[in-house]
């Protein structure tokens, strides 16, 4: 089993030159310690100091200096937009009321399928479309990690 001794976030290293890859949903990607699984079967063991929330993008480095690239899966989300930003601001704030992870891309709000939080943010004049992607939500006021 080989070792990640580093993370590298996205855009900071070359994923041209990645030696492998794991594909994680969100929630996977958010570890400490655990044994991954790369696409052409080696196995690695992330065991960091506290748990840090890997994006799609970021690259593990190996004990080698070899990197290993972090894919996000695509989830199922409901993608939230507003006619103007002062609704989208507004939506936002009752999702952030519930303490609902949200994504936040090209002025839209993503959130995981959810039926009465979709009702809910219809309710508020919301327009919500159902998509297939890979969700990165904000990590939140005590995150001092990476954020897109």
């Amino acid at each position: 089993m080989k070792q990640v001794a580093a993370i590298k976030r996205s855009g900071e290293w070359d994923a041209a030159k990645a030696t492998d890859f794991i594909v994680l949903d969100a929630q996977d990607r958010h570890r400490r310690r655990v044994v991954l699984v790369g696409e052409h079967g080696v196995t690695y063991l992330l065991d960091l100091p506290k748990p840090a929330q890997l994006r799609d993008g970021d690259g593990l480095v190996l004990e080698d200096g070899a990197v290993v690239r972090v894919t996000g899966k695509a989830e199922p989300l409901a993608e939230i937009s507003a006619k103007t930003p002062q609704e989208l601001a507004r939506i936002a704030w009752h999702i952030g009321n519930r303490h609902t992870d949200v994504q936040i891309i090209a002025g839209k709000l993503r959130i995981r399928r959810d039926h009465v939080l979709e009702d809910m943010l219809r309710g508020l004049g919301a327009s919500v479309t159902p998509v297939e992607a890979v969700f990165d939500p904000e990590g939140g006021a005590y995150d001092h990690g990476h954020h897109s």
